[in-house]
């Protein structure tokens, strides 16, 4: 079966849940209308075949509305992801009395099972929708000859509107691993958990992965670019890079007590170097929760070494408050 049709009948299948989508086909009837006007164009000035070689990449049928199309409905669905997952996994991580306030105000009617197919969904949604967009894009390169359908991916990334580059993300698939390990054996919750897993490398490193269909596999290194060890107290800024805590706030010149919301504006991530990137910064607590229990020796070490560093940062603070007060 073919892409186009797969991604409408997954869609399809999920219009009750009123989830926002890339609109391939539409998309695609665009792209199409727009081949069929350039080669008539093209054989009424050449008076013969066209082949689409004299192509320079720029099409008004497509520029007004190709990329506006696309752009908005992008933004749709990493914004509606953003939002679920972060319902979700504030529903999971509830303490015993907020969970009660939750399911008074009636956001908490999900069991256990139905919260780990949540999950699963929302990052099957994540995935095959990106999916989408990378095929569409490949398809306007190929019918343009051109290279802007790769640029506007660069563009995405740089707008944060990439969804395979949402914090969420990498949190939902730590979430439903944690429930699948977690509270119950039973088998049929289980296997809601597909093939989303924490690996590990010859060296030991760990990486999320997570796969479907045949044609995309997402692998999410755990690795900090920084101590260049595993995350640990794990941290995502909106590019969607990942940190220990500690080593981002030093990176952001800014402290542990203070944290990266603190940041300049114009402090740009360690890896990739875009600016503000540190205000909408996600601490992923499920992963945190994943790793610490996938690693314990790891973590045990990392938490000793760690905490004389976190009471030096937070003695200073409270000294600098002091004097600040005294007017010393």
């Amino acid at each position: 079966m073919k892409f186009c049709k797969r991604y409408e009948d997954y869609i399809q299948g999920r219009r009750e849940k009123e989830l926002p989508a890339v609109g391939l086909k539409k998309l695609k009837k665009t792209l199409m209308r727009c081949r069929r006007e350039f080669q008539s164009q093209n054989l009424h000035q050449d008076g013969g075949e066209g082949d689409g070689s004299k192509y320079n990449g720029n099409c008004a049928v497509c520029d007004g509305t190709f990329f506006p199309s696309l752009l908005k409905e992008m933004s749709a669905v990493v914004g509606c992801f953003n939002q679920r997952a972060q319902k979700l996994l504030e529903l999971h991580l509830a303490s015993g009395f907020h969970k009660y306030i939750m399911w008074f105000r009636g956001k908490s009617s999900q069991d256990h099972g139905a919260m780990i197919q949540e999950g699963k969904d929302l990052v099957a949604y994540a995935i095959i929708n990106s999916i989408a967009m990378r095929k569409i894009l490949k398809k306007y390169d190929k019918i343009h000859y051109s290279n802007r359908g790769q640029a506007f991916k660069s563009k995405a990334l740089s707008m944060h509107i990439e969804i395979l580059q949402s914090p969420w993300l990498c949190e939902l698939m730590a979430f439903y691993i944690n429930m699948r390990q977690g509270k119950t054996k039973n088998k049929a919750i289980v296997r809601l958990s597909g093939d989303c897993s924490l690996t590990f490398d010859d060296d030991g490193k760990p990486a999320l992965s997570c796969g479907l269909f045949d044609s995309m596999k997402v692998e999410i290194d755990l690795t900090c670019s920084i101590c260049l060890d595993t995350v640990f107290d794990p941290v995502a800024l909106t590019c969607g890079h990942l940190f220990c805590y500690m080593c981002c706030c030093s990176a952001a010149s800014v402290t542990i007590v203070d944290g990266l919301k603190a940041a300049s504006p114009k402090a740009k991530c360690p890896l990739c170097r875009h600016e503000g990137v540190h205000a909408g910064a996600v601490h992923l607590d499920e992963l945190n929760i994943l790793l610490s229990h996938s690693c314990p020796d790891y973590w045990e070490k990392r938490l000793r070494t760690e905490r004389e560093e976190r009471v030096r940062q937070a003695k200073e603070h409270w000294q600098s408050l002091s004097r600040a007060f005294m007017g010393m």
